[in-house]
């Protein structure tokens, strides 16, 4: 048998590792299935130099001619999956992980638990810096937290300097709103543990935003989510809902640490630790009896405040980024698109786009309801001068009525109308699901369920176009006939002129006319319509 056999046979095994499949899905993602990666392709590199030796007596002798520099099939996976190769690759992968915040790589929680990650920095260095940070929330440090610290600063320090880089500009607006709410400062940490500080993040689970709201709560917490406007992606109206969710659990729980916690898994989940470590009230004492994920969220929030304070000191040094060091806001109450503001006063619609990342089409909706408009202070003279000449610019073209239709019918996640099912004995998701013409995922997303457990008597939102069978009111249920003979549709809360349009079949173009009506005419509950 010759060489070039044995080289093809051994490559042939570690082929059979799934190493592009891994690169595809996203294992390089995780620390759990790197190693796994590492140690399949040892166990067949060991396998390799077995073979190697045990056919060593019969090979014939080696001409180096014999393998062709240019033979593809040859590859020499000790070198090209070295654990170097593969740890670079997963820094990478991170770094473009942080950019569409597909994941985050400050979330490997079993890792956190299991190792011991190793420093040249002391352990009494750690516990005296954190011994010098005031703060009203306790900085323990124990094994956990020094992991957490580790990763900040020597495992993803090119991630950490991203987020020291934007801090200067959102974390001083979120230590204002703490403090007005009268809560700890030290909360702002919040917004790095759950987005890296990035408002456009979204999570496996379709929570959105800097502070990663799922749908259902950020309404409970009035945030206003519709097919214009998402304010989950606006730090800091988040940051305010987030400031009362958490203010909420303090109420509750009488400790920011729980408090913190529950905002990752929910109060729920928190009493249950609590009534299961026996009544114990302090955050390591019911440790084991937390989910994984958040277990590690506090260490992980400690790490944070440590990095915020102390990345000089590990020679992180953060990037420059064009932020603006003064906004100005400004209140709209007309419809405004991004264009007609960029076209006027020269600021561009990347910047618009950075400084109001809620509006979803570039368009603020004022006609639904007064929102803000943060603009650059060196550009707000400008806009303050020709307000009147901006509205009016290419009006006709930005608001025509068919593209506006368009973006109403297209919704948002979890817009339409809202049924509150109640599960009985023998529901599962799946069951719900195709009852209401969903799926499963929406379900999950709605109710920020994880797995497939519901139990009966649960209280869930459904929510779409009709919602099912067993859906909301149709339009004609709120019609009622005049003297004349005419039909009037009496407007209820949520209800635009495009949807009251749908629920009597009719046009839009046909209700406006029949009404005198413009796109831009302001409806409001109560309000009487003709219809049909």
């Amino acid at each position: 048998m010759k060489t070039r056999t044995i080289l093809l046979f051994a490559t042939a095994l570690i082929l059979a590792c799934p190493v592009a499949e891994a690169q595809s899905s996203g294992l390089f993602g995780r620390n759990r299935e790197i190693r796994e990666l590492k140690a399949q392709l040892d166990s067949l590199q060991r396998a390799y130099d077995s073979l190697y030796v045990d056919y060593q007596a019969i090979l014939e002798p080696v001409n180096a001619d014999e393998i062709q520099e240019d033979d593809s099939t040859y590859v020499d996976f000790g070198t090209a999956y070295s654990p170097e190769s593969i740890d670079s690759l997963f820094v990478a992968y991170h770094d473009h992980q942080l950019q569409s915040f597909i994941g985050f790589p400050f979330d490997d929680f079993e890792e956190i638990e299991r190792d011991s990650l190793t420093t040249n920095i002391p352990d009494s260095v750690f516990i005296e810096r954190l011994n010098r940070m005031t703060s009203f929330i306790p900085l323990t440090f124990n094994r956990y937290v020094k992991n957490n610290i580790i990763r900040y600063t020597e495992k993803f320090p090119s991630v950490t300097a991203r987020i020291i880089s934007v801090a200067p500009y959102y974390l001083p607006q979120f230590e204002e709103i703490f403090d007005e709410y009268e809560m700890p400062v030290e909360l702002k940490a919040m917004a790095v543990i759950e987005s890296a500080l990035n408002p456009k993040a979204v999570s496996r689970a379709k929570a959105k935003g800097m502070w990663q709201f799922m749908y259902t709560t950020g309404l409970r917490y009035g945030l206003n989510i519709t097919s214009f406007v998402d304010e989950r992606y606006d730090p800091v109206t988040a940051c305010r809902a987030a400031a009362q969710y958490l203010k909420d659990s303090y109420m509750i729980f009488g400790d920011w640490s729980l408090a913190i916690a529950s905002y990752n898994c929910g109060a729920g989940n928190v009493r249950k630790a609590i009534h299961r470590s026996g009544g114990k009230t302090d955050f390591w004492e019911i440790y084991n009896y937390l989910p994984r994920e958040t277990r590690g969220y506090i260490p992980a929030f400690i790490a944070a405040l440590y990095v915020l304070q102390y990345y000089p000191e590990h020679g992180i040094v953060p990037y420059q980024v064009q932020l603006p060091s003064h906004i100005d806001t400004f209140h709209i109450n007309r419809m405004l698109h991004f264009e007609q503001v960029s076209e006027n006063i020269g600021i561009s619609v990347e910047t618009l786009r950075e400084l109001n990342p809620q509006y979803l089409h570039d368009i603020v909706p004022g006609t639904e309801r007064e929102y803000i408009l943060r603009l650059p202070y060196n550009y707000s003279g400008l806009f303050a001068d020709r307000e009147e000449e901006i509205y009016k610019y290419k009006d006709t073209l930005y608001f025509n009525p068919v593209a506006i239709d368009k973006i109403k019918e297209g919704g948002s996640t979890g817009s339409g109308q809202r049924v509150i099912h109640t599960v009985r004995k023998g529901e599962t998701l799946s069951s719900i699901a195709r009852r209401y013409n969903t799926s499963v995922d929406n379900i999950r997303r709605w109710n920020g369920i994880r797995g497939n457990t519901i139990r009966v008597g649960q209280k869930l939102s459904i929510y779409g176009k009709s919602s099912g069978k067993s859906g909301g009111k149709s339009g004609g249920k709120n019609v009622t006939t005049d003297s004349s003979g005419s039909q009037i549709y009496t407007v209820r809360k949520g209800d635009t002129l495009s949807s009251i349009a749908k629920k009597n079949g009719m046009s839009l173009n046909s209700l406006l006319k029949l009404n005198n009506l413009t796109t831009q005419s302001k409806i409001y509950p109560g309000m009487k319509i003709r219809v049909k």
